[in-house]
C-alpha cells in the first residue's frame, strides 16, 4: 500500500471516528429538551482539532519513510479531492440558505460540519477505490 493510499484511508478513519464522537457528546446533552440549546461549540471544536492532530500523528507513525509522487499518485489525488470537493460546495449553500431563513448557529455550523466530513469521507473512498481498482474510465 502506498503513502498515499494509507493518507487516504487514515483521513477517512479519522473524519468518521470525530464526528461520531462528536454526535455522541452532543446527543448525550440533549436529554428531552431542545436541541439547539445543547453546547455544541467546544464539542465541534475539539474533534474537528482532535481528528486533524490525530491524523497527523498517524501519518508520522503509519505513513512510513516519504515516498516521491508519481504521476498516477497525483491524478489520483486531483480525483479524490475533485469527488470531496462537491460536498464542501453543498454546504456552504446549504449554510448560506439555514442563514437566510434566519435559523438558529446550531444549525448552520451542524451542517457545514456535516458536509466537510461527509467531502473528507467520499475524498478518502474515491482515492482508496481507485488504488485498489484503477481510475474511472471517463476521468
Amino acid at each position: 500500500m502506498s503513502k498515499e493510499e494509507k493518507r487516504a484511508w487514515i483521513l477517512l478513519v479519522c473524519a468518521v471516528a470525530a464526528y461520531a464522537t462528536y454526535l455522541a457528546l452532543v446527543l448525550t446533552q440533549v436529554r428531552g429538551g431542545d436541541l439547539t440549546s445543547v453546547a455544541y461549540g467546544v464539542p465541534l471544536l475539539a474533534t474537528v482539532g482532535g481528528s486533524i492532530v490525530l491524523s497527523i500523528l498517524l501519518d508520522i507513525f503509519v505513513g512510513g519513510r516519504p515516498e516521491p509522487k508519481d504521476q498516477r499518485d497525483r491524478e489520483i489525488s486531483r480525483f479524490g479531492d475533485a469527488m470531496g470537493q462537491a460536498f464542501v460546495i453543498i454546504g456552504a449553500v446549504a449554510a448560506m440558505l439555514l442563514a437566510i431563513a434566519d435559523l438558529d448557529a446550531f444549525w448552520i455550523a451542524n451542517v457545514v460540519y456535516l458536509c466537510f466530513v461527509l467531502s473528507a469521507v467520499l475524498g478518502s473512498v474515491a482515492k482508496i477505490t481507485a488504488y485498489r481498482s484503477g481510475m474511472p474510465a471517463k476521468w
